[in-house]
């Protein structure tokens, strides 16, 4: 962990926070991170791969970890961190990358994709395929207490996670988000009482590491978070070269998935990802999906998950 480097980088009016690790001139590798996560939550990944010779960035997103928060978190959009995370390319001099989100980062990563095809080597998702416009709607079908719905309504998770410290919000979400189940509330109850307080922590996730998330959390508070990913679904970013409604990454992609990743359970989405329709808008995408994997496979299962990244980014290196 200490080989990995922090710098700011001054983009768009404010100073993100970028951490890093491998040489300057070897290949690069841009990791997105999710929520609730920050850069940290690559730090097996990021070591892994300069170790096998490329150079690994992972930026924490505005309103993020130790990334300045905007003045107006409400307001800020998907297209907001496609563009930051054009800018931290621009400013480190990197034309040509390899692209790995995990969760809504997998957003962020493929519409980069489709803003800058020029300059992407591949992408590999985690827990999130491409999803095209729309897609979101099918969530209309589920319940008023469904995780998302409650995260969308303005100051309702503010008040529902204003209960406790930040510590406690991640602690809660990591454990939540781990389970097989979609986290859905009862109608006199709050997301946050999903999870029981003496519910124990992911074997593969730390009491150090949910410190690290906590201290981060603690400083940028969750106001942006809530806005993207969960108040900014809705959003429809085209790409210059493409209509909105027939989007398409033509770059070699890897989907890993975790075959208890709740995440398989959202509508559709099973169907979606086994029919092979989501090939019509990645035709170039393989699928992984690993046994008893959950939604964080790349910290429950660090050497499998790293394994399979390398030998992407090694097939396709530039």
């Amino acid at each position: 962990m200490e080989q990995i480097k922090h710098t700011y980088v001054e983009v768009n009016g404010l100073k993100l926070h970028v951490a890093e690790i491998g040489s300057d001139s070897s290949p690069a590798v841009v990791f997105l991170h999710g929520f609730p996560e920050i850069w940290y939550t690559w730090r097996h990944q990021m070591i892994a791969v300069a170790n096998a010779g490329f150079r690994a960035i992972a930026p924490d997103y505005r309103g993020y970890g130790l990334s300045d928060i905007p003045q107006q978190p409400e307001k800020t959009s998907f297209a907001d961190l496609v563009n930051d995370t054009a800018s931290i390319l621009d400013y480190l001099a990197i034309s040509k990358v390899f692209v790995i989100g995990k969760d809504f980062g997998a957003i962020v990563g493929y519409e980069f994709s489709l803003f800058h095809p020029e300059k992407v080597a591949g992408v590999i998702t985690l827990g999130v395929p491409f999803m095209p416009p729309g897609f979101f709607k099918s969530h209309q079908a589920l319940p008023e207490g469904f995780y998302m719905k409650r995260w969308k309504e303005p100051g309702r998770a503010e008040v529902d996670f204003g209960r406790f410290d930040a510590k406690t919000v991640v602690r809660n979400i990591y454990i939540m988000f781990s389970r097989s189940e979609m986290p859905i509330a009862g109608e006199n109850q709050e997301i946050m009482d999903l999870v029981d307080p003496s519910a124990p922590l992911p074997s593969w996730f730390t009491e150090e590491d949910l410190s690290a998330y906590g201290d981060l959390y603690q400083k940028s508070g969750f106001q942006t978070p809530l806005q993207v990913p969960y108040r900014s679904f809705a959003e429809n970013v085209g790409s210059p070269q493409q209509g909105v409604d027939d989007p398409k990454v033509e770059v070699p992609a890897l989907l890993i998935m975790g075959e208890e990743d709740y995440v398989f359970k959202f509508p559709g989405m099973e169907e979606y990802l086994k029919s092979g329709e989501v090939k019509k808008y990645v035709p170039n995408l393989e699928i992984v999906y690993l046994p008893k994997g959950c939604h964080f496979v790349h910290e429950q299962f660090t050497d499998k998950v790293n394994q399979l990244i390398l030998n992407f980014l090694t097939r396709y290196k530039y």
